[in-house]
Order: structure tokens, then C-alpha cells, then sequence
């Protein structure tokens, strides 16, 4: 199973740090989504975690900055629907945002598609679950849910069974990732949810 970390929108303190901690002990993708910030701010926070880290962050915003620092992908949304011109000798990979299964069943041409909200949303208050249990199981039985599809929304380490159960290849992680802002506290969250 995959563990993918998304950003707060706002800017924490240290959070160069905090996302190196993440992406060094088991995270496999760190998603920098930052719907609000400027191409400079972006650009200070990438300068802020270690170059190592580079080829697993993922950008919702300002894609230019992806090419530059060769980063693992952009991601697709519906600020930001059109993916950069590939350069001669770097094309970052894609992912995109879902919200119907039915969106699901063009896989063409992307590593992953987030599909969301699997639980009631943890960070956005009010955003209740878009599925039921019986829903996610047939998509799961018909192989619309598979190892390129990732939980978006609401996930905790209680909830991790019901999300292997229906077959997705991983979760994504934001609310409760961020709610112990210190390398240790996010580690330690993040450990929580990969133990169970």
C-alpha cells in the first residue's frame, strides 16, 4: 500500500522538516498543494527540504517549479487542469483528482488518481463521505478500484481495513497527518496508520 502525504494549505512552521521526516521514514509521495501561495512561496518552501526529497514531491500549483527542480510529478485539478510541456529530457509524472467513480475509468496516462471523499474529510469541515460502503465494494469487485487508486478523505489508522478491503492501492493523507506538527509527532502519525 502506498502513503501519500498532502500539504496543509497554510504554511507550518519548519515544514521543510517536517516533510523530509515524512519522505525518510516511509512516505511515499509528499503532494505540496498550497492552493493560495505565490510561485515564490512555493519555490522558498521547496528550498527549504532537502534536494534528496525532490524526486517524491508532487505540485498542485505552478508546474513550471516541477520541470525546474526535476520533482517526481504535478498533479491535476480544477485550478490547475493542464499538465506542463515536457521538456527533452524530463517528463514528471501525473496524477489527478477524482470525484466520481465513474472518472476513474480513464487511467490513461496517469501513475495514480486520488479518489475522494472516501470518509467524512478530517480538514474540511461539512465534506462527507461521496460514497457508500456498497458503492466502493462493486467498484472494487468490477476492478475500477485497483492498485492505481488512492483513498482521499478522512482516513485514520481505524479505517485502513475498510480501505484495503475495497481494494485501493493506497491512501492519502492530510488532516491527520498534520495535527502533530513536529518531525516527531508526524512520523509517529504516519507510523501509526503504516502499522495497521
Amino acid at each position: 500500500m502506498k502513503y501519500i502525504g498532502i500539504t496543509p494549505e497554510h504554511f507550518l512552521p519548519d515544514e521543510g522538516l517536517l516533510i523530509a521526516a515524512l519522505l525518510d521514514h516511509g512516505l511515499y509521495r509528499l503532494h505540496l498543494r498550497k492552493p493560495s501561495a505565490s510561485r515564490n512561496e512555493v519555490e522558498q518552501l521547496l528550498r527549504a527540504i532537502p534536494a534528496s526529497c525532490y524526486n517524491r514531491i508532487v505540485l498542485h500549483d505552478h508546474f513550471d517549479l516541477a520541470i525546474s527542480y526535476r520533482l517526481a510529478g504535478v498533479h491535476l485539478n480544477r485550478r490547475s487542469p493542464v499538465p506542463p510541456a515536457a521538456t527533452a529530457h524530463y517528463i514528471p509524472a501525473l496524477s489527478r483528482s477524482c470525484h466520481s467513480i465513474s472518472e476513474l475509468t480513464d487511467h490513461e496516462g496517469y501513475s495514480y488518481q486520488f479518489l475522494s471523499p472516501i470518509f467524512d474529510s478530517i480538514s474540511k469541515r461539512g465534506y462527507s463521505a461521496g460514497f457508500t460502503p456498497e458503492q466502493l465494494q462493486t467498484a472494487a469487485g468490477q476492478g475500477i478500484i485497483d492498485e492505481r487508486v488512492i483513498a482521499l478523505g478522512g482516513i485514520t489508522p481505524e479505517r485502513i481495513s475498510a480501505v484495503r478491503e475495497w481494494h485501493f492501492g493506497g491512501v492519502a493523507l492530510l488532516g491527520y497527518l498534520w495535527q502533530e506538527p513536529t518531525p516527531e509527532g508526524v512520523v509517529a502519525r504516519l507510523n501509526r496508520i503504516r502499522n495497521m
